[in-house]
This record gives C-alpha cells, structure tokens and sequence, in this order.
C-alpha cells in the first residue's frame, strides 16, 4: 500500500509502532514491551473503524517480524491477532517467535 506509512517509537522499556494512511483519518498501533535485548512481547494492536479492510494490522505485525530478525530478537504473542497471524503463517515466521 504506497500511501501507507509506519514509525517506531521505543522508551528503555516499551516501543509502538504507528502506522498511518494518507487520506485516511486515525492510526493503527502495536504496542511491544522488551523484556530483554532479545526477546519482546506483542502486547497489543489496535487498528481504528477509518482504516478497516486496508491491511494496517496485518503491515504492522510485518514490520514487527521484520525489525526483529534484524535485530536478532524473539516475539511472544500476548496480542491475539498477532498470536493468529503467527500461527496461520507459522512455516515462514518460527524464527521470530518464541511459543
């Protein structure tokens, strides 16, 4: 989606992924919490009523993914969307999480 844009933004202990669309109301959001340097927690993502149907959570859990391979880091899903999405793609993802 090219009008779709995420950030992430970390404290010591907490980061949130922002993601936003142009023209669109609102801002879906996943929200991590670090355990250590190489294990984090989904905890939670929310994606508002404006953005439904345009794939903003689904961006935001493959940006997670993303980010931490890069970083060498391993994923626990509190959050049960991105519990499901790691399940349902299980084969491509493992190495990222942690069950």
């Amino acid at each position: 989606m090219p009008d779709l844009t995420i950030k992430y933004v970390e404290t010591e202990f907490k980061g949130r992924y922002r993601a936003t669309i142009k023209g669109i109301e609102g801002a879906g959001e996943l929200i991590v919490k670090k355990v250590t340097p190489t294990l984090i927690i989904a905890d939670h993502t929310e994606v508002p009523e404006t953005m439904a149907g345009h794939g903003v959570a689904r961006a935001l859990v493959e940006r997670l993914i993303a980010d931490a391979r890069e970083k060498g880091q391993r994923i626990v899903a509190f959050c049960p969307y991105v519990r499901a999405y790691a399940q349902k793609h299980a084969a491509e993802v493992s190495d990222a999480f942690q069950w």
